[in-house]
């Protein structure tokens, strides 16, 4: 089906903002809602990090944008899109559309049709170190104009997939959270140790530890992937879309290979992320980089119980006061990894601790998995719609 296709600057009034001045205290915590790029985390804002008073926008290039309005980033965040929740003021770095007819003009429509150029958008992006766009970007953007009742149908066929996408990403972080409560209650908090558990040493529960190796890896060439510090995130699970390449001799292979069940911990990165921990649970070989330890347990220690041990709160504050910083960089060796103390619960209650998560992990992948494949089909759907094929 072909719609006309019509520049945003007829169907939006586009208006821009200001700041008021840092200087003067009185223009600011008012009780207006100031947006700003940073405010661009959802596809609502009802509350702004910054507000300002009725005079700090008397006296600034800011304008009041209304209840319902579109606003967009042309600096930084390039690409997001957000509906005003309230009335606001916002700041330079943002444009407000405004739709010159209602008649014409979904805004729901409207909404998810910039989201699905988010990538255009952002692709325009000029600067060498903060990208932003050009105001002309957005005034001869295109945007195809079905009928009204039609924009409406779109909407909310694309709102109602969007909000199952979301249900999903939902449950996935709730999945965390019972992991975490189920630590917490067959450990008890290790700050206060209330089940009165021995206290020892994670070497207590090693038969060895051993760095990485500081071979030097390649984008495409190379046996095996290469596990680096990135490749850990901060909640303790495995992020494998960038990965290098390298290749081993026979005797390195037993040094610097990962095998299912070892404790792979990041001994250098910045400080509110050294410390970074997770278990090899793949069962092909990858080998690990200098910036990470391979710890491999004794017979008195499991490693998802280490893990979750220090992905917990009590074990983040232990590695954030204990790393020290080298050139902008934290860290923390293989002997002062060791030397941290660690509840010493008996290794049955350990290895029940490893069933229940391999369990709920065991769910929570085929729904990670399918969390992906409804982004995806998701942006097929937006793309089908707005080419007239939904």
């Amino acid at each position: 089906m072909s719609w006309p296709l019509v520049k945003l600057c007829e169907l939006v009034d586009i208006k821009g903002g200001g700041t008021p001045s840092k200087q003067v205290e009185e223009y600011w915590n008012g009780d207006i809602p100031w947006a700003s790029v940073k405010d661009f985390k959802g596809s609502l804002i009802t509350k702004t990090q910054d507000y300002i008073t009725r005079e700090g926008v008397e006296n600034s290039a800011t304008n009041i944008i209304p209840a319902g309005a579109l606003i967009v980033p042309t600096r930084m965040a390039l690409g997001k899109v957000a509906l005003t929740g309230c009335d606001m003021a916002i700041n330079q770095d943002v444009k407000a559309l405004l739709i010159k007819d209602k008649k014409q003009l979904c805004t729901d429509y409207l909404l998810r049709f910039l989201e699905n150029s988010s990538g255009f958008i952002e692709a325009q992006g000029q600067g060498a170190t903060v990208k932003g766009i050009k105001l002309e970007v957005l005034r001869e953007l295109t945007v195809p104009l079905p009928p009204l009742e039609e924009q409406k149908r779109i909407a909310a066929i694309l709102d109602k997939a969007d909000q199952l996408r979301q249900k999903r990403q939902q449950a996935i972080a709730l999945a965390d959270d019972f992991l975490r409560s189920v630590f917490l209650d067959m450990f008890g908090d290790p700050a206060s140790n209330p089940k009165g558990f021995p206290v020892g040493l994670i070497r207590d529960l090693l038969a060895e530890a051993k760095y990485g190796t500081s071979a030097k890896a390649s984008e495409t060439d190379g046996e095996y992937p290469v596990l680096r510090m990135g490749n850990i995130t901060y909640g303790g699970k495995w992020n494998l879309t960038d990965l290098k390449f390298i290749d081993l001799s026979h005797a390195d292979k037993p040094k610097y290979l990962a095998r299912q069940g070892d404790l792979i911990f990041n001994r250098t990165n910045s400080r509110e992320l050294v410390g970074k921990t997770a278990v090899y649970d793949f069962d092909y070989p990858m080998a690990l980089a200098g910036y990470l330890i391979r710890g491999r347990v004794n017979e008195r220690g499991n490693p998802y119980y280490i893990s979750a041990y220090l992905n917990s709160r009590h074990g983040k504050t232990t590695l954030l006061t204990m790393c020290k910083s080298i050139v902008g960089m934290a860290n923390i060796n293989a002997q002062e990894m060791q030397n941290i103390k660690i509840l010493m619960p008996p290794i049955d209650l350990q290895n029940k601790y490893q069933q229940i998560e391999l369990a709920v992990r065991g769910r929570l992948g085929m729904m990670t998995g399918s969390s992906s494949e409804m982004g995806t089909l998701f942006h097929s759907l937006s793309q089908k719609a707005f080419a007239g094929e939904l």
